[in-house]
């Protein structure tokens, strides 16, 4: 049985869900051909990725293929209670509704693990952590994993190290389909289209500052370009540093940048990455936001803590008064701000990625109990397939070798 906030939500949700269908021509045409091969038929799945239209569109396409699904969201904030709905509708367990408290959100991933999966879709990494703490006795069942984000990623590259990983993991995050154009592009959008959203103020003519420049980093600091900013990359790593500094961009510390920006957006991973010394330097006015998957990059106890006044500014913008007298402004309360302020990735974009989590679903299925426990990268045979289907949905032709350049390219002896 479903938890979810309100089923009469539904018809919203098939509305948007309907939208993101017409855009996911990938996804559509795996759907289509799972329909007919039935690749995850009697196959268990627990999903936890934010729950809007794109997932849903994922977990219908798994349905397709003969697969049952409890599905959880990944962040309290970016669960759309109408989405949840509708896909309750649809014949999949879900558990999950906006703004969780942290004891509904766990209690919500442990209901989707109930379901003994065999496949389990991740995005940040708290389904397996839940596996190899509190669920252990669910690891018999599990098959492999999945995990979509960079911050799941890291972790499991830990649990691996430490000899803890208990069942294969696919990276799908590292392949190429995904962070090419999921980090860089769709954060790039969504993020602003976040901040916008939430702000109505403009970006041309304003300093941001990016803290961390891998592929998010990336898309976040170009579309801030696009629009008119001058911008200000914070870097712990100096090859990274060294390119946005050929990119075009200032490079300097976050105790630098922030005595300079007028808007401030953290997409590095880690922890306190705007903190309390930080907070002291920033002018009036200034607004911070994270693009990280977890509200730890601006350390919100702190500026609770330095705050002499709190005030909601606008929605979803809190206000802290400091002694100073001047004000700091934080949106979505320091999480993720293209999910918890917006609706995530583009329709377009969410297609690679996920055509990427169905095949590597179909890829573990596949071989059972045969893969190490370990992090798996995608084949790249699969990886290409998706670029394929994505070009061939927009009437996009690539040249092909001749047999006489495939000879050479394969030929070290040239004389």
């Amino acid at each position: 049985m479903s938890e979810i906030r309100d089923v009469s939500l539904a018809e919203s949700g098939r509305q948007k869900i309907g939208w993101v269908e017409k855009n996911m021509p990938v996804v559509g045409r795996l759907e289509a051909e799972f329909r007919e091969t039935r690749p995850f038929a009697g196959a268990r799945f627990a999903v936890s990725v934010h729950m809007e239209a794109k997932t849903a569109r994922l977990v219908k396409a798994i349905m397709a293929g003969g697969g049952t699904v409890s599905a959880a969201g990944c962040n309290p904030l970016s669960t759309q209670d109408d989405v949840a709905a509708a896909l309750s509708l649809e014949g999949a367990e879900v558990y999950a509704w906006h703004d969780e408290t942290p004891e509904e959100y766990k209690a919500h991933l442990l209901l989707a693990l109930d379901g003994k999966p065999n496949v389990v879709i991740d995005d940040g990494g708290d389904l397996a952590t839940l596996l190899h703490t509190e669920r252990q006795d669910l690891l018999p069942h599990v098959l492999g994993g999945c995990e979509e984000t960079t911050t799941g990623i890291n972790r499991l590259i830990i649990m691996q190290r430490e000899g803890a990983l208990r069942y294969p993991v696919i990276a799908v995050n590292n392949a190429d389909c995904k962070h090419l154009f999921d980090n860089r592009y769709g954060t790039g959008q969504s993020v602003w289209d976040g901040i916008n959203r939430t702000t109505n103020l403009i970006v041309a003519g304003k300093t941001v500052v990016v803290a961390g420049y891998g592929w998010c980093g990336k898309g976040v600091s170009m579309r801030a370009k696009g629009l008119g900013a001058k911008v200000a990359v914070c870097e712990i790593d100096p090859i990274k540093a060294a390119e946005a500094w050929m990119d075009g961009f200032d490079v300097m510390p976050m105790d630098d940048a922030a005595r300079i920006g007028d808007l401030f957006v953290t997409v590095t991973g880690c922890s306190k990455v705007i903190g309390e010394r930080h907070f002291g330097l920033m002018k009036d006015g200034a607004i911070m936001c994270n693009a990280g998957h977890f509200n730890v990059e601006i350390d919100m106890p702190a500026l609770e803590r330095l705050a002499v006044e709190r005030r909601e500014q606008r929605a979803s913008i809190m206000g802290y008064r400091l002694p100073s007298g001047r004000w700091l402004n934080l949106l979505a309360q320091g999480r993720l701000v293209n999910l918890a302020s917006g609706d995530g990735h583009p329709a377009e974009i969410m297609d690679m990625s996920f055509a990427i989590q169905l095949l590597s679903a179909k890829y573990i299925l596949e071989r059972g109990h045969s893969l190490k426990n370990e992090l798996i990268f995608l084949p790249a045979e699969l990886d290409r397939l998706v670029a394929k289907y994505k070009l061939e949905s927009m009437g996009v032709r690539i040249d092909a070798l001749t047999g006489e350049q495939e000879r050479y390219l394969n030929t070290w002896n040239l004389g």
